[in-house]
Formats: C-alpha cells, sequence, structure tokens
C-alpha cells in the first residue's frame, strides 16, 4: 500500500514517529463504528473532522489522572510504593506517564507539578532538587517527544514552581506544555511577574483563568494538551470538530446559517459523538480493565465530550461578504456580533443534546475551540480567533478575545508575538494579563519574535527543529511536522508583534 510505503520512505520520520504514524493509519482504515450517511456526506466536504479518532475507539482522547494518588497509595499495577523523597516521588511520575495512553500516545495531562512535588522539594536542598528536577524535566523532553504533553502550576507561588521556571528558562526545552493557573487572591504579583518573564523567554507558561475555570469544573480540574480544561481524575472521551467556514458555504444568509444549517450539521455531529462514547465505554475494553480505572486513578463519571469548532472568523466573513480579513471579525463590530450570535446559538445547540455518560458535565457535551490543524489553511482559523495577519491591537484583541471565551469551558486560547523591549518590562505584562483575566479573558499565551521555542497555534516547537525538517533531517518532537505545515499552510507564525508603548 502506498501510504504504507511513505510512510517507511520517511527519511524526516524517527523509528518511534514511524511507529505511530503507521499505527494511526490502521486505526483510520477501520470501519467498525458505522457511520451516518449525513456525517459521511459532510465529512467528504470538509464539514466534519475526527482528528484521527480512527472508528474503533480503544481509549479516551484525553486522559487527566489524579496523580495525588499516586503520591499517596503508589500503584500495585505497576509495582510502586508511596514515594518517601523526591527522587522517589520524581522516578514514579516518569514510570506512570509511560502507562498513560491517549490520542497521540503520550500523556496529555502531567499534574499539578509544584503541588505535586512540593512536599518533597522543601525537604531537599535547593541544590539537590534543582538537581532532580533538572533531570526529571530532561526525562520528559527526551522522551515524551510530543509538545501536546502538558503540566500545570499554581495558582499559589511554590518553590517547587520557582525552580521549574527557572530551569524552563536554562533548559529552553519545547516539552512539556505548561499552564500557571491564575488567581489575583491566590498568585503573588511577583510571582505573576516572573511568570510573565518566563514566557517571554521561553513561550511558557501559558495564564488560565484559575476563577473562571473553577466556576465550571471545580478545583480540581487540570489543564492538558494545548489548553484544553477538564476534569482531574478524568477527561476527554472525544474531540471531533466542525468547520464553520464550509459549513457557512450551505446558507443563504446569516438567517439561514443560524436557523437551518448550524442546527443541522450540529445534530448529525452531537450524534456521531454519542455512538464514539457508546462504543468506548461499552465495547473497549479501556473502562473495564485498564489499572487507571481499576486502581482509581481516573473515574468515568468524570469524563465528558467535546464539541470542537474552528473557522468562525471566516465563517462570518462570508456570511457577510467581507473580503479583507482586516475589514472583517474582530475587527468589525457588525462582524463580532454576529459571531458572537453563532457561538450562543452553537453553546444552546450542544448544551440541548443528552449524553448518557457525561455525568461531570450534567450529561451535556461542552464546547471547544479547537486550535485547527496543518491541513486546515488559511480557511480555517483556529477556534474563534481573528485571522493571523488580521489582529488588531493587543487590547482590543484581549477585549474580543474576553467576549468569546466564555463559550467554551474545554478550551479556547489566543497568543500574541512581542519585541524584544518587552523584556525590561515583565511587571507591565504581568499588568496586561491580570487585567485579561478580569476582563474574562480565558486563557493567555505568548513569545518573543525570536526566541527558538515558539507557540504555533496551542503547542510548542522550535524553530532550529522546523530547520532540520526543512533539510529533510529528523526532529525529536513529534509534532514538528506540524508546526512546519502550519507555518507554511497558515502563516501561523506570522502574527502580529506586540510592541511596547512609550
Amino acid at each position: 500500500m502506498e501510504d504504507v510505503l511513505n510512510i517507511i520512505r520517511d527519511e524526516t520520520l524517527t523509528y518511534q514517529q514511524q511507529l505511530l504514524a503507521l499505527a494511526r493509519l490502521a486505526e483510520n482504515m477501520d470501519d467498525t463504528l458505522k457511520r451516518s450517511p449525513e456525517y459521511l456526506q459532510g465529512q467528504s466536504e470538509g464539514i466534519f473532522c475526527d482528528l484521527g479518532e480512527g472508528l474503533a475507539p480503544y481509549r479516551p482522547r484525553y486522559i487527566c489522572p489524579d496523580y495525588t494518588r499516586l503520591m499517596e497509595c503508589g500503584s500495585s499495577f505497576l509495582g510502586l510504593t508511596p514515594p518517601t523523597d523526591l527522587l522517589e516521588a520524581t522516578q514514579a511520575l516518569l514510570i506512570m506517564y509511560h502507562h498513560v495512553p491517549s490520542i497521540t500516545s503520550f500523556p496529555v495531562y502531567l499534574g499539578n507539578l509544584d503541588q505535586l512535588l512540593e512536599p518533597f522539594v522543601v525537604k531537599e536542598t535547593p541544590q539537590r532538587a534543582k538537581q532532580i528536577l533538572k533531570m526529571f524535566l530532561l526525562h520528559i523532553d527526551r522522551t515524551l517527544t510530543d509538545s501536546f504533553v502538558h503540566a500545570d502550576l499554581g495558582p499559589s507561588a511554590t518553590l517547587t514552581g520557582e525552580l521549574i521556571l527557572e530551569l524552563t528558562e536554562e533548559m529552553q526545552c519545547a516539552m512539556p506544555n505548561l499552564t500557571l493557573k491564575y488567581d489575583p487572591e491566590l498568585t503573588p504579583d511577583d510571582f505573576l511577574k516572573r511568570c510573565a518573564l518566563c514566557m517571554l523567554k521561553t513561550a511558557k507558561p501559558s495564564f488560565a483563568n484559575h476563577r473562571m475555570f473553577t466556576r465550571e469544573w471545580g478545583e480540581d480540574y487540570a489543564i492538558a494538551s494545548c489548553y484544553n480544561g477538564l476534569k482531574i481524575g478524568g477527561g476527554g472521551f472525544t474531540l471531533p470538530r466542525i468547520r464553520l467556514y464550509e459549513c457557512s458555504l450551505k446558507a443563504k444568509d446569516p438567517q439561514d446559517f443560524l436557523d437551518h444549517v448550524l442546527p443541522h450539521y450540529t445534530q448529525v455531529m452531537l450524534e456521531m459523538m454519542e455512538d464514539r462514547i457508546h462504543f468506548l465505554v461499552e465495547t473497549s475494553a479501556f473502562f473495564k480493565a485498564n489499572y487507571l480505572v481499576t486502581e482509581g486513578f481516573v473515574k468515568l463519571e468524570n469524563f465528558t465530550g467535546m464539541f470542537g469548532m474552528v473557522g468562525l472568523a471566516e465563517c462570518v466573513n462570508h456570511l457577510l461578504h467581507i473580503d479583507d480579513p482586516k475589514q472583517g471579525y474582530g475587527n468589525n463590530p457588525q462582524a463580532d456580533d454576529l459571531g458572537a450570535a453563532i457561538l450562543q446559538r452553537l453553546s444552546d445547540l450542544v448544551a440541548g443534546y443528552t449524553s448518557a455518560y457525561c455525568d461531570c458535565t450534567d450529561h451535556h457535551f461542552r464546547l471547544h475551540a479547537q486550535v485547527g490543524i496543518d491541513s486546515d489553511g488559511r480557511e480555517n482559523s483556529p477556534g474563534a480567533r481573528i485571522p493571523v495577519g488580521a489582529e488588531p491591537g493587543m487590547l482590543k484583541q484581549i477585549q474580543h478575545a474576553a467576549r468569546m471565551h466564555g463559550f467554551f469551558p474545554t478550551g479556547i486560547g489566543d497568543i500574541f508575538k512581542f519585541e524584544e523591549t518587552w523584556l525590561n518590562t515583565p511587571e507591565a505584562l504581568g499588568d496586561i494579563i491580570k487585567g485579561a483575566m478580569q476582563s474574562g479573558m480565558r486563557y493567555f499565551s505568548g513569545y518573543l519574535e525570536n526566541n527558538d521555542v515558539v507557540r504555533v497555534t496551542g503547542y510548542l516547537v522550535k524553530k532550529s527543529e522546523l530547520a532540520k525538517l526543512d533539510q529533510h533531517k529528523q526532529s525529536l518532537n513529534n509534532v514538528s511536522i506540524f508546526g512546519q505545515g502550519a507555518r507554511d499552510k497558515a502563516k501561523a507564525l506570522d502574527r502580529r508583534v506586540e510592541k511596547l508603548e512609550r
């Protein structure tokens, strides 16, 4: 088969990447899970995309284990007793990470690392703690070679958090992705400033609106993969997505889109999601036999379905006959009003569907602003973002994001690219992040324009690794190929550069 040979012949893929590519090819050739004629038609027209989940799902897409349980109880299946010092704690985590599946075959959530490790760090000398944490982070970067691998910090400041930030700057690793859970009452300004400076230098951490997420999920939530909000001890069953631009091509006008086109295609995708979840829960072995379930690291009732969408900007601009993106969504009150109306309609439609197994979200799915894939090109901007190249100034973009971010409990984010002079005033950036969170922005990411480590759509890559691919050499990071495609096809690295106002 030509597809198999193409993978085997590809000199830019490492052995592990070839293995995963061949496995995904097999998954996506399977036809066990039947799809409706309406879904198949929509998929052929580019309206639906299952993001490579295959047709015989055998593990949830995203899994967020309760790693606190590992610290307290160990794991019988893994032969691990509760750790007694920092070296044992980090080794136990590394062993467990190897046995946490996901759609990427790598763990998408590594835990709230500062909270998990702080009791052990404070027992060590600062030098010894830093040495062990450095080896821990190095092991993650070299073995969990996928930038959807994600860890969290905060909301409180800790010695562990300080050491991780220090090492993040020194090591300049793309893995793991990192988020600070920010709460103005719990996160000291000095720690916010410290995290903002680290973000400028390394493209991480990003900043999650802790108050917003806790209102929706409670205190025990995780930020996983790119920026996905999910329940700790659970996760996301599935994340397909609807391409709103392709949907808009079916509509006569905005009202027809809201009244007929969007409800039709939303219902088709909702039914497909429910079929996937039933198969995963009732037919696949994961929830019956996997040690994560049998030992209580995850529970069925803590999983939900994630209804993904992309291309809101292009959808709106098409419906309003706007050809110049700089005059459309994100820069035009009429376009923004229509965008908000579409999201409200979509949110109501998704909330109106009852699912058998999504206990933690009252048996409803939740909206997700999906970051996009390299094959989307420029026709479908990630989630509800303003298209690259059409961004207004940062403050206007934050105000726009604050209006849209509330619709997406399972994740949405915006990215800003900064010039070098921001390094001199991290407190100013900290104030902007604080204001953004207070205004209702859910998730804030950024990086310096001259960084090697950069944020693409939600994940991290190194520009030096992209250069290797350009020269037909191998890159250790599993998602460098996605970054190359997003750079070349969607101009994802050509964001507006935010200059420091003087």
